[in-house]
């Protein structure tokens, strides 16, 4: 099963082509779920996003705009979950007795967010195991709801608009690579 999870990006035109327009509940859940949850940070989301461009340009069927806006949908519901989660469950790592969490830091991550918390979020999408933790410890930080929200919606417009895009051109140039050889 984590294999299939690992290599999700490589079976997407199988299973594409056995669950048909379900596709899109099914990415919109995986997408949910890297962002919404600091435990599966495993899943490929930037590969998935990639192949999920190049599969929209090698059919009709998967329209590149719906996806985008779901996908964007997904990646911004899975944020702003971690960060509740990181705002309600957050400060019980930082006890007196815990030998990694000290309350001190609690102090030092609501600064860092406070200074730094918007690039944080908006660079944390393109990076893999970053972009399930950030917005747990914005949320844990204190990061200001409003500028949270900000940052979440922008991050997942740029971080979706650009890896789909990214997939559909390259799909759409090995298509026409390939029918120039035909």
């Amino acid at each position: 099963m984590l294999d299939f999870l690992l290599h999700l990006e490589q079976l997407l035109p199988m299973l594409f082509e056995q669950y048909g327009l379900w596709i899109y509940a099914i990415l919109f859940v995986i997408i949910l779920g890297e962002t919404g949850s600091v435990f599966l940070f495993f899943l490929p989301g930037d590969s998935l996003l990639i192949a999920t461009g190049a599969l929209c340009s090698t059919t009709e069927l998967i329209h590149l705009h719906y996806m985008g806006i779901l996908l964007m949908t997904a990646g911004t519901i899975g944020y702003l979950i971690n960060y509740y989660t990181g705002k309600a469950l957050g400060l019980k790592f930082f006890t007196k007795h815990s030998r990694w969490f000290k309350p001190e830091y609690v102090k030092k991550t609501t600064n860092y967010f406070e200074k730094h918390g918007g690039k944080t979020i908006l660079m944390a999408r393109f990076i893999p195991f970053v972009r399930s933790f950030a917005p747990f410890a914005a949320g844990s930080g204190y990061m200001k709801y409003g500028s949270f929200m900000f940052y979440n919606i922008l991050s997942a417009w740029i971080w979706i608009s650009v890896l789909l895009g990214l997939g559909y051109g390259m799909g759409n140039l090995v298509s026409a690579i390939f029918s120039f050889f035909e």
